[in-house]
């Protein structure tokens, strides 16, 4: 297999282009890209016969940025017939080998969506076909994606489930809570689903940790510190949510964001504040080096162009800065499915 398909946020192909030709780069692995504007998805083509099955082994999911999903797979196969279209894709599984599991996905545009009704009625006699000819393995390590890009067009291909998402076409799937002041409070919820594993979740979100929002009005971001037991420093000049405050758990201080200081360290630092990506970076970094916190989770705006190119020079400055100031840098950065112009950054400092 030569092809990798990678899911993506609509409008984002060039930035998930840019990204897959840069990393199989690094690796020498080399290709192209075709891309189509605001198709959420585009295919790497490798100029080796099996790269792209060597890229989902070598290549680790954790470094995509722009990359929701991604999976090896062939050319996309075209005029399915409409009376039988489980045929031709069992032959197409069938070159797959064995399987654990099968996700049918679209794409995240308007059209794939009005292809969630076909995915779902196509699943069950899929799955017996597919269980009829023995395509499925507890002992696999191997997931078969079936991405139908429409009635009659769609790709086959497989990706190792300890090195991808966990979710169909990569997007973890959150309700919001009626409680919360804001729908950004699913960012920081996706996030911790994202950056943090579940069964560290006790240890690194517990209850009576303290934490500071910077940017936290009306305290989308905070709500989600005060329903994990947290005690948090809410920092904006705006107002906050009124049930928030009375949890008891909120300290408002209003003050700049970028110029507020902790009296003591606390154990996490949040910001989604609006600004350009340089401040923000300049601030994570005085944030760490200070001391101030020991893990974060913050937003980046992207500018209009060259925006993976600014992630990874922010990227490469926090790095560069904390390691010269002699901690050992765990940094990862995300475009979640609740981001927009923006990507989510999560650090941690040992």
């Amino acid at each position: 297999m030569n092809h990798l398909f990678l899911h993506c946020r609509p409008g984002f192909e060039k930035e998930c282009a840019a990204e897959i030709t840069d990393l199989a780069g690094e690796l020498g692995i080399y290709g192209y890209s075709k891309t189509k504007e605001s198709s959420a998805y585009i295919l790497f083509v490798t100029h080796e016969p099996d790269g792209a099955s060597q890229l989902i082994k070598m290549l680790r999911f954790r470094k995509f940025i722009f990359a929701r999903q991604w999976f090896a797979c062939a050319e996309m196969i075209s005029d399915l017939p409409v009376a039988d279209r489980v045929t031709p894709l069992l032959a197409g599984a069938q070159g797959f080998g064995e399987v654990r599991e099968l996700v049918i996905e679209t794409v995240d545009t308007n059209e794939g969506k009005e292809l969630s009704g076909l995915c779902k009625k196509f699943t069950a006699p899929f799955e017996k076909a597919m269980r009829a000819a023995s395509l499925f393995s507890a002992k696999s390590n191997m997931r078969m994606h079936l991405v139908f890009i429409s009635g009659t067009q769609a790709y086959l291909g497989v990706s190792p489930v300890n090195n991808s998402s966990p979710w169909p076409m990569g997007i973890t799937r959150l309700r919001l809570p009626k409680e919360a002041p804001s729908r950004a409070t699913l960012k920081l919820e996706e996030a911790w689903h994202h950056f943090i594993a579940a069964e560290d979740w006790d240890e690194r979100l517990g209850a009576g940790m303290r934490a500071v929002d910077l940017g936290a009005a009306p305290g989308g971001w905070t709500w989600q510190l005060v329903r994990r037991g947290m005690f948090v420093e809410a920092v904006d000049n705006g107002p906050m949510d009124k049930n928030l405050m009375e949890t008891g758990q909120v300290t408002h201080m209003l003050s700049d964001g970028f110029l507020y200081e902790p009296k003591k360290p606390v154990d996490w630092l949040v910001c989604d504040i609006v600004d350009k990506p340089a401040r923000v970076t300049s601030m994570i970094i005085k944030w760490f080096t200070k001391k101030y916190c020991r893990e974060a989770v913050f937003n980046l705006k992207l500018p209009m162009k060259q925006r993976y190119m600014e992630v990874k020079k922010c990227e490469e400055r926090i790095v560069s800065e904390l390691e010269k100031a002699g901690f050992r840098v765990d940094i990862q950065f995300k475009q979640l499915y609740h981001d927009r112009e923006e990507v989510t950054g999560h650090l941690r400092v040992f």
